[in-house]
């Protein structure tokens, strides 16, 4: 269990040592090696400003906004959330200056485009440097599917029957685009437009698609952007959040009510234009990117070390079979599809906390007080409520003319090992045509109703 754990976290201080399926033409160390080297950004990969913090073994200063301050003054207590940190309360790096505590610019923009929450300060002091392993939301699949097969008698015939016939249904109607991205990842090169429709096209078949989609585009901006923003951030060691914000908010309608990856899936056309929106610059080469890099992330996540790229084919497998090749797919889709269920509301904590209850007894191992969403070091950081060596005092924050926040008045709350409320609004179920015209599935369109998630200011993992 702990080595599942392992493989989901990486540690940017060493090389890749993560397994990987045969066949795949490049490694995850040629890719780190190319991201580190040869992007204008790459350097900050290790040694931003966050991740040096981490392994200077000081006290760290985070920042957190919320909704709840007077649920939380009343109760005394601080609940963590699910998503991108499994089970931690979500906050962004204060840089200590002499004028005051310097948000990060993750914090910058969630204070700006937060009204009504209030900004919180939070001192951790650590027991010894903190290594710097992120969990990799992406590659948690095979977790998900895990737990899943565990309590899956918490739900009812009916329900686990509907559960298998929509990852099965969406499998089988993407399966010709799931191919041709193993195809690309072992070295048979497709064409990149096509490749980009047949990518959105597929993601209302398999909504993970949509996460994978949107993280290779905010590794791809923020690694290659030289803009002016860009730069002034880089020489504070961080990398530039705002360009994937400004991204999310030109391709999907109200995705500033609702973060909602599902909904991310631009055809070759919108794409070219919504990345010269957001920098003319970095538009010519970003299809072939997502071509190169998709492909070869889609292949390490998707299937079971123990296969052979080259040789799978979605077409046609049961789903047995594909538990088998590729369950970190089948895992990512089985925790998307059963977010959606009526019942969820009253299942959520069956099936998250006891997610979060392995990711803190690693932790604990680990010694991370403070685990970091490892798809890249941007600044989403948290704090493990239930670390037993590190000292954790908070504060409500006041916001000087300058940007800098500075103590206003301690709060006396715990964080416990209680995960806040979560759930997904309710979907209109109906019919979609996907990548293969002779597949109907049976999917929902995602709701324009908010999600409720308390404490959460983050993607939507």
């Amino acid at each position: 269990m702990r080595d599942e754990w392992e493989h989901v976290h990486t540690d940017y201080t060493r090389p890749a040592q993560r397994p990987a399926p045969a066949s795949l033409a490049e490694s995850e160390d040629d890719w780190r090696r190319y991201l580190e080297s040869d992007t204008p950004n790459g350097w900050l990969i290790q040694h931003s400003a966050m991740t040096e913090a981490l392994v200077s073994g000081r006290p760290m200063y985070l920042l957190h906004t919320t909704k709840d301050i007077t649920a939380i003054r009343t109760s005394g207590e601080l609940h963590v959330s699910t998503g991108c940190l499994v089970g931690a309360l979500y906050c962004s790096p204060l840089t200590r200056q002499r004028e005051g505590l310097r948000p990060h610019n993750l914090g910058a923009y969630l204070m700006q485009t937060k009204p009504g929450t209030t900004p919180m300060i939070f001192e951790v002091i650590p027991d010894a440097p903190i290594p710097t392993k992120g969990v990799d939301y992406l590659h948690l699949g095979a977790i998900h599917l895990r737990t899943y097969r565990r309590y899956q008698s918490f739900l009812t015939l009916a329900e686990n029957d509907q559960l298998d016939h929509a990852v099965l249904t969406g499998l089988g109607a993407a399966a010709g685009f799931l191919d041709t991205a193993l195809r690309n990842a072992v070295g048979r090169a497709t064409n990149a437009p096509e490749f980009i429709d047949q990518l959105a096209a597929a993601v209302p078949a398999v909504p993970f698609l949509g996460y994978l989609y949107f993280e290779v585009l905010s590794e791809y901006l923020m690694l290659h952007s030289t803009t002016p923003e860009t730069r002034d951030y880089a020489q504070v060691g961080e990398l530039n959040n705002w360009l994937y914000k400004r991204l999310a908010f030109a391709a999907v309608d109200g995705m500033h009510r609702l973060f909602d990856l599902n909904r991310f899936h631009p055809h070759h056309q919108q794409l070219v234009q919504l990345i010269a929106g957001v920098e003319p610059a970095l538009a010519l080469g970003v299809a072939e990117y997502v071509r190169r890099r998709l492909s070869h992330l889609f292949a390490r996540i998707a299937l079971h070390p123990s296969q052979d790229a080259a040789t799978v084919s979605f077409r046609g497998l049961d789903l047995s079979a594909l538990r088998y090749v590729a369950p970190g797919l089948v895992g990512q889709m089985v925790f998307r599809e059963i977010r959606y269920m009526p019942r969820y509301r009253q299942l959520y904590h069956c099936f998250e906390k006891a997610k979060a209850l392995e990711a803190w007894d690693y932790w604990n191992h680990e010694g991370i007080p403070t685990p970091f969403n490892g798809v890249l070091p941007k600044g989403e950081i948290g704090i493990h409520p239930v670390y037993p060596r590190s000292a954790v005092r908070a504060w409500t924050a006041e916001r000087d003319s300058r940007g800098f926040v500075h103590p206003a008045q301690e709060i006396t709350a715990r964080l416990t090992p209680h995960l806040a409320s979560w759930w997904a609004p309710p979907r209109n179920r109906g019919q979609m045509i996907t990548t293969d015209p002779q597949v109907m599935v049976d999917r929902s369109a995602p709701s324009s109703v908010r999600c409720y998630r308390s404490s959460f200011e983050g993607i939507s993992a």
